[in-house]
C-alpha cells in the first residue's frame, strides 16, 4: 500500500490548516534541522562504535604484548 497523490494533497491541506501559511517556512526549517541533527547523531553513533572497537583491539594487542614480554623475561631470567 503506497501513498497516492490524493493522500499527499490531503495531508498538505491539513498541515496548512493546522499551522497556517505564515508558519510553514519556519516549520519546514525546523524539520530540516531535526533531520540534519538525526543524521549527525547516527553518524556519531557509528563513529563511537568504531572507536570503541578500535580501543578494544588496542587494549587486546597491548595485553598480548605484555604477555609476550613477560614470557621473554622469564625465559631469559
Amino acid at each position: 500500500m503506497s501513498i497516492g497523490p490524493w493522500q499527499i494533497i490531503l495531508i498538505l491541506v491539513i498541515v496548512l490548516i493546522i499551522f497556517g501559511a505564515g508558519k510553514l517556512p519556519r516549520v519546514a526549517g525546523d524539520l530540516a534541522k531535526g533531520i540534519k541533527n538525526f543524521k549527525k547523531g547516527m553518524n556519531e553513533d557509528d563513529k563511537s562504535e568504531t572507536a570503541e572497537e578500535d580501543k578494544t583491539e588496542v587494549l587486546e594487542s597491548a595485553s598480548n604484548n605484555d604477555k609476550a614480554e613477560s614470557k621473554d623475561k622469564t625465559a631469559q631470567g
